[in-house]
């Protein structure tokens, strides 16, 4: 039987103060003065929960505000709220019904049938108990439905801390986070070694881990080989008999290019008409040395390196991420570095490679970004962790995984349908991120979805039977008792 209980709630709130015992509030024989005490005290009582300013089934247990910046109306404990005489409090049962009362309950409580206790699609049209002893639970009229859903009592949902959200329109933001090392640009590394049995005369100061410029004298090198070549292209450009003739000049300039001899010295060669006695080698970028062989007076072979220089004013950084995100990454995609040595500090860069190979002991896939690195401040084989944004590009309609109640084969939310009814429905997810999951179908915009005390709602109202009704089109209970 549902009752409107006005007096009675002010009588929970000031026996809950310790003004009185509720049983003995509840048995004095109710008079004028005592009616308009009842009322003052349940205009002024606390709210017991906050609802959504239009009505709609929103509802939250601390103050909270709607979009538009209007606040939830207050909810007091002397509102009119419809109880079940089964989820009154035991001080509330304690006091004796009048003959009234009895007669309305009689009248109006009318047991449809008796369901499991367990939640299974049993159900008897008198009282008993299952096999473990517990007494069967009634079903009263109202309390049923033929569309699947279930209904609660204002009291039981505030009881139980139910709060809904709409589904709304986000932007996932899922992030990927990964550790890696920084690696050179193979493309911007130099190699100097001679082409031919040459002796290094002198080197100049620089040493390994030294900045140096395009240009910039490295060594001074005599080559027996290198002077001979440019003996015979002086020898060339300058005779009366070849001087005209340019494939004469051109190959025997052709030589000395193959020979590795610096542009500059082929061009003051061709100016000052003489032979150097030895040739100087002048670095071919812009970077830092990273390797140095060079020593004064050595002899070098074809093919000794002598300096080894990278630019690293581009970078690479080389990270490894699970398997599982491998399917949320792409091509050009921006990632944020963050390197060990520099808290706070972040390098922008993007995903140039994904290398088409995967770590069978790791489950890992490796990712090469490419980064910026004007200041030098990156430098190889420091650790960084990259952060990759893989979140959907355009809002999608999401509610928060709280909402959702996953059974292992499918998953449902419940829709908050007003006035204490609960929908189950199924739903087809899709990604995840920021505490939320994606709905590609099941929901609209707008729906208000349970995203607290799903779980004890579905202990409470018998939900797996009711989504057992969905898959059978009929009645929650799989049928008619």
């Amino acid at each position: 039987m549902t009752r409107r209980l006005h007096i009675g709630a002010a009588a929970m709130i000031l026996a809950a103060a310790g003004v009185m015992p509720l049983a003995g509030l509840l048995r004095q024989q109710p008079h004028e003065g005592a009616i308009v005490s009842a009322a003052n005290a349940a205009d002024t009582a606390a709210p017991i929960y906050y609802q959504d300013p239009d009505g709609k089934p929103l509802y939250s247990l601390t103050p909270k505000k709607a979009k538009d910046g209007r606040d939830y109306r207050a909810v007091p404990a002397g509102a009119d709220i419809s109880f079940d005489e089964s989820e009154q409090p035991a001080e509330m049962t304690a006091a004796e019904p009048t003959t009234e009362h009895k007669a309305e309950q009689k009248s109006v409580r009318k047991i449809k049938y008796y369901r499991n206790p367990m939640g299974l699609p049993d159900t008897s049209p008198v009282p008993k108990k299952d096999s473990m002893g517990m007494d069967y639970i009634p079903v009263y009229d109202g309390d049923d439905s033929d569309d699947g859903s279930v209904k609660l009592s204002p009291g039981k949902i505030q009881r139980s801390g139910v709060k809904s959200e709409p589904a709304e329109l986000r932007r996932l933001r899922t992030l990927v986070r990964a550790p890696g090392t920084i690696q050179l640009d193979e493309r911007r590394i130099s190699v100097i070694a001679m082409r031919a049995e040459s002796f290094v005369q002198k080197v100049a100061d620089v040493t390994t881990g030294s900045r140096v410029t395009k240009g910039q004298p490295l060594m001074e090198i005599y080559s027996p080989a290198v002077s001979s070549a440019a003996a015979e292209y002086l020898a060339t450009i300058t005779s009366k008999t070849t001087a005209g003739i340019e494939p004469y000049g051109r190959g025997s300039r052709q030589r000395l290019v193959n020979l590795d001899v610096p542009e500059p010295v082929i061009t003051e060669m061709e100016k000052s008409h003489s032979v150097p006695i030895t040739i100087p080698w002048s670095s071919p970028r812009d970077g830092i040395v990273l390797q140095r062989n060079a020593i004064d007076g050595m002899r070098a072979q074809p093919g000794d390196i002598l300096f080894r220089i990278a630019d690293i004013s581009l970078v690479w950084a080389n990270v490894d991420i699970a398997e599982r995100d491998l399917g949320g990454i792409a091509v050009d995609q921006p990632v944020t570095v963050r390197a060990r040595s520099y808290p706070g500090r972040e390098f922008k860069g993007r995903i140039s490679v994904i290398y088409p190979q995967l770590n069978k002991e790791t489950r890992t896939a490796r990712l090469r970004i490419e980064l910026a690195n004007a200041d030098l401040a990156l430098l190889p084989d420091m650790y960084v962790d990259a952060e990759i944004d893989t979140g959907t590009p355009t809002p999608v309609l999401s509610v928060a995984e709280s909402a959702v109640l996953d059974t292992g084969s499918r998953q449902a939310v419940l829709v908050d349908k007003g006035q204490g009814r609960f929908e189950p429905r199924e739903v087809k997810l899709g990604r995840r991120g920021d505490g939320y999951v994606e709905i590609r179908d099941g929901l609209a915009e707008g729906d208000a979805i349970v995203t607290s005390a799903n779980f004890l709602i579905d202990a409470e109202s018998n939900l797996k039977a009711a989504l057992k009704g969905l898959a059978e089109g009929g009645n929650p209970m799989g049928g008619k008792p």
